[in-house]
């Protein structure tokens, strides 16, 4: 998805000093200087894009096509695109994503689980036709 369009600009700012408490939704982007104590989600239907920087700190579940984390997260990140987690990145959560970028020095204290697994998961076995045919068997007379 990034790789072939353009990412979307970052039209929202949490300043650091600044702390958030409640469920905050986006669109485009949004980047996190300060501390919000709720769910981040971007509105689906369009890309987006969202920046935990090493000065923020979450507390509650983050949902983006492309996020980057340098801060503190304490919950579950859902990246449906592109998880890009850089040296000063500290996870405390389950963390799933399409692709993913982690740099040495960061920490995850959770489960990583790739979108493209759970993908392949959730399709039907695929059942192939058998053979009915029986083999003669040999009698002893």
């Amino acid at each position: 998805m990034f790789g072939k369009k353009k990412q979307p600009p970052i039209k929202s700012l949490i300043a650091q000093g600044s702390c958030i408490e409640g469920n905050l939704k986006f669109t485009d982007g949004l980047r996190v200087d300060g501390d919000v104590i709720g769910n981040i989600y971007a509105i689906e239907g369009s890309a987006s894009i969202l920046v935990i920087s090493e000065s923020a700190t979450v507390t509650g579940l983050i949902r983006a096509d492309h996020v980057i984390i340098n801060g503190r997260v304490i919950g579950p990140v859902h990246a449906s695109e592109l998880l890009e987690l850089q040296p000063k990145a500290h996870i405390e959560g389950n963390v799933s994503y399409r692709a993913l970028e982690m740099h040495q020095g960061a920490i995850i204290c959770g489960q990583l689980r790739s979108l493209e697994i759970q993908r392949l998961e959730e399709k039907p076995a695929l059942k192939l036709a058998t053979s009915t045919a029986t083999q003669p068997t040999q009698t002893g007379t």
